[in-house]
Parts: structure tokens; sequence; C-alpha cells
């Protein structure tokens, strides 16, 4: 079996997959305060309680855009397996052209491109990552990276309102009635979702503009359930598409 870890700026999600099927999951606040010994704690019970043992990890796989727990991660893993885990880096076989991947682009943005361009070989693909960050990436039917966007995701978003503001609370982000709320909470959601759901659609349109060819959109990430019904351009929701462009590209450099 293979474990996974995609350490983000929110969560450390820990996945484990028996060949390419997906089997469990689970999810750590990130806290670069802790240390490695609590980490260490956390995650033997947590693979203790889900019924993962040691002996059945074969291999393990790191996406990390926190570098500061990187290696703390990696640590941890080799110490409750055994085994060296891969950590994603420009280096690493993905499946891409690697000439044409940006500089700065973040593992987790790899991850997201290198399955989507597994899955649809023959199209251009955009993933949209409703995650901290809102990051919109792109990849062409040969393999070539176009780039990516990045705004503040829909949660930090709201955060940045709650916490700025005197008057305003914090909200659930759900679907609004209408665009035009007639309470703090329904205003807040109406300006949010559906302002979102347009700056995507309006990033995919310009998108396809710049590049002169359709895209086929995958939306993944934490809200991209609850988002997705207000965005006319999204042609399928994984919530695991990151995970699973981890497992693919531990096979690729097996």
């Amino acid at each position: 079996m293979l474990v996974t870890a995609d350490i983000g700026n929110t969560n450390i999600v820990l996945a484990i997959f028996d060949g390419e099927d997906f089997v469990t999951s689970f999810r750590v606040y990130t806290d670069i305060h802790k240390t490695s010994d609590e980490y260490f704690v956390i995650f033997n019970a947590l693979f203790r309680e889900g019924g993962v043992k040691a002996e059945s990890v074969t291999s393990a796989i790191i996406s990390s855009v926190v570098p500061n727990l990187t290696r703390s991660i990696e640590k941890n893993l080799r110490r409750l397996f055994g085994i060296s885990p891969i950590v994603i880096s420009h280096d690493v076989e993905t499946g891409l052209k690697k000439e044409t991947i940006p500089s700065e682009l973040g593992s987790d943005l790899l991850c997201n491109l290198a399955y989507a361009h597994y899955r649809k070989p023959d199209e251009a693909v955009m993933v949209i990552d409703f995650g901290t960050a809102l990051t919109l990436s792109a990849v062409d039917s040969d393999g070539s990276v176009f780039g990516c966007s990045i705004a503040p995701g829909l949660v930090t978003a709201v955060n940045a309102l709650f916490g700025n503001t005197a008057q305003l609370p914090q909200v659930e982000l759900k679907v609004p009635a209408k665009a035009m709320g007639r309470d703090s909470q329904e205003s807040i959601r109406a300006g949010i979702m559906f302002g979102y759901a347009g700056l995507v659609d309006s990033m995919i349109e310009r998108t396809e503009k710049e590049i002169g060819k359709k895209l086929y959109v995958i939306a993944t990430g934490g809200l991209s359930q609850t988002i997705s019904p207000l965005i006319k351009h999204v042609d399928e929701i994984d919530g695991l598409h990151t995970l699973r462009g981890l497992e693919l590209i531990s096979r690729l450099n097996s």
C-alpha cells in the first residue's frame, strides 16, 4: 500500500492507496509550531485507529507547500513505516513537459496537472482547486503547462471580512437564495458564492480565449461540491484529485 501526504497551509491530508484504489484518508490541522514528536503521536494514532498496519505500507510520497514541515513529515513517515518517501519537486517524473513547468509552481499544482493530463491526455484541461487559496492551473494536450492564477480562497476571503470588520459575522458558506441578501449572513454568502462563481467562469473564458481552445474543467478542494453548481463551465468534480495526482506520481517514479 501507498501512503500519500499532502501538506497544505490549512490541513495535512494523509491518504492510503491500495494500488490505484483510494482506501481512506485522515486530516490533521497544519501547525508549524508542533514538534516532530507531536506529529508522530498524532499520525501513529490515526493510522492505528484506521487499521493501517505498518508492514502493509511499501511506499510513501509527500507534496508540501509548507517547507518548514516537509522534513518533519518525511522523518515521521520513515519512522512509522521504515521507508524513504518521495518528496515531490520539479525533478520527479510527472508526465508533463518539464521545460514548460514554471519554476515557482507549487507541488500541489504539479499533482493537479499531472493527474489532469493523465485523465484527459487528448484535451486541454484546467483544474480549479478551492483550498486556502483558489488556484486555477491548466495543461495542454501535449503535456505543456500553460500556468496558473491564484486568488484568496473562499474561506480566506470570509475570514478576512470577519477579522477586519466590526459588525460582519462569521458565516457558513452555502448557496444563497438571491444575489441581494436582506441580512449580513445572506449578503456575505451572496457576495462570496456568486462573486467567486463569476470570477471562476470569467477566468475559464479568458483562458480559453488566450489559448484558442476549449478547456475540460475539473473542480477539486474543500468547497468544490458546494460552489460548482453555480459555475457554468465545470465538467467534473473530484474531491480526491490532488491525492490521485500524488498516487500517479508515485507510480511514475517507482
